[in-house]
C-alpha cells in the first residue's frame, strides 16, 4: 500500500465501506495517523490541537517542534494579521485604500494609470494586476536593488481587482506600507503587536537591500508557534488571557473568498487559502515546501504541519497528500 493510500485511509474509509464493515473496524485514531505520516520522508513536524489542547505532535528524524523552520509563503498570513491590526489601530484606512500615495516615492516615473487604482485589499488578494514576482520571475526580482520599486514596475498582466496572480511582491508591498505607516519596522510591529500572544516568536527574517522585512516569505518560525498563531485565528483574535490581539471582523472579512488559484484551484481570501476538507470548511497558510497551518472552525481544531524547505510540494504532489493527511484527522476527530 503506497503512502497517499495509508493518509486517505481514516478520510475516504468510512464512505467506501459497507455500514456492516465500518461496524467492524476501527477508525484510525490521529495518533496512527501521525505514526503512518512518518513515510512522507520530507515531513519535519505536525501538531494537532483540538480546543487548545494537544490531540498529537510528532517530529520526525530529529526534527522537533520548537525548532525553527522558514514557514517560506505562509507567512503571508501573518502580515495579512498585521494589515488587519493597522486598519484597527488607525495607521490605514482600509481595503479599499489606494496604495499609491503611500509608496509614491517608489513609483515608476511614468507610471501606468491603473496603478491608482489598486487598493490594500488588491495586494491582500493577489488581484494587484502587476505581473509576477513569484515562480520564474522570482530570482530576477530577489536580485534586483529595490525589490519594491521592483514589484511596482512589473507591467500590468490583469486589470486590478481580476484574477489572482499569486505574487510575493505584491505581500513585500504590504511590508513596505506598514513599515512608513508604523514608523517601525515590520518585525517591530509584528513583536509589538502579537508579542503578547503566548508562544507566538519570529526566530529570524529576512529583509530587502532597503532592511525592508520580507512581506510573504523567509521568516523562520517553530511549529508550536505557528500553531500559537493559528490558535489565535480559531479564537476570532482573542489570546488565551482574553486580549483581542486581531480584530474579530477583519478575520471574518480575510476568509471570505474573493478570488480563485489558478494553480490549485481553491479560494483565496486576504492571505489565507479556503476549501472544504472531509466534508468541513478549512482554511489554510500554506509556504513553499509543505508548510501548512489549517484551520477547521466547525471542530475547534488545528493542524500545523512543517517540512523540509528546499522541494517544491505543489506539483509533485506532496502537497496534496499534506491535504490528505489533514483531511484524515478531521475524520479520525469527528469519530473520536
Amino acid at each position: 500500500m503506497n503512502r497517499r493510500v495509508l493518509l486517505c485511509l481514516a478520510a475516504s474509509a468510512a464512505l467506501a465501506r459497507p455500514a456492516v464493515a465500518r461496524a467492524q473496524t476501527p477508525p484510525a485514531t490521529v495518533p496512527d495517523l501521525l505514526d503512518e505520516a512518518e513515510s512522507l520522508t520530507a515531513l519535519k513536524t505536525v501538531l494537532v490541537l483540538r480546543n487548545g489542547e494537544t490531540v498529537a505532535e510528532r517530529g520526525y528524524r530529529g526534527n522537533t517542534l520548537g525548532g525553527p523552520t522558514n514557514i517560506k509563503s505562509a507567512s503571508k498570513s501573518i502580515v495579512s494579521a498585521l494589515v488587519g491590526i493597522a486598519i484597527d489601530k488607525g495607521l490605514l484606512d482600509g481595503p479599499d485604500q489606494k496604495i499609491a500615495p503611500l509608496l509614491r516615492a517608489d513609483l515608476p516615473a511614468d507610471p501606468d494609470p491603473r496603478m491608482g487604482e489598486i487598493t490594500i485589499g488588491h495586494l491582500l488578494s493577489m488581484q494587484s494586476g502587476l505581473g509576477r514576482t513569484s515562480g520564474p520571475n522570482y530570482g530576477r526580482w530577489v536580485s534586483s536593488s529595490n525589490w519594491v520599486r521592483a514589484a511596482l514596475a512589473m507591467p500590468f498582466e490583469e486589470e486590478p481587482g481580476g484574477p489572482m496572480l499569486y505574487s510575493t511582491g505584491s505581500t513585500h508591498l504590504l511590508s513596505a506600507i506598514l513599515t512608513r505607516v508604523g514608523k517601525k519596522s515590520t518585525l517591530a510591529l509584528a513583536r509589538d503587536w502579537l508579542g503578547p500572544l503566548d508562544g507566538f516568536r519570529i526566530a529570524s527574517w529576512d529583509r530587502d537591500p532597503q532592511g525592508i522585512y520580507v512581506g510573504g516569505n523567509q521568516m523562520a518560525m517553530s511549529a508550536r508557534s505557528l500553531a500559537a498563531f493559528g490558535e489565535l485565528y480559531r479564537n476570532q483574535g482573542r489570546a488565551p488571557d482574553g486580549e483581542q490581539l486581531v480584530p474579530a471582523h477583519w478575520i471574518a472579512q480575510s476568509w471570505q473568498p474573493r478570488t480563485i488559484s489558478r494553480f490549485n484551484g481553491d479560494g483565496y481570501g486576504y492571505g489565507w487559502f479556503l476549501r472544504p476538507l472531509g466534508g468541513r470548511e478549512a482554511v489554510y497558510a500554506w509556504g513553499y515546501g509543505g508548510q501548512m497551518l489549517y484551520i477547521v472552525p466547525g471542530l475547534e481544531l488545528t493542524i500545523v504541519m512543517t517540512s523540509a524547505e528546499d522541494n517544491p510540494s505543489a506539483r509533485n504532489g506532496y502537497r496534496d497528500e499534506l491535504h490528505a493527511l489533514a483531511t484524515g484527522v478531521i475524520a479520525a476527530v469527528e469519530a473520536a
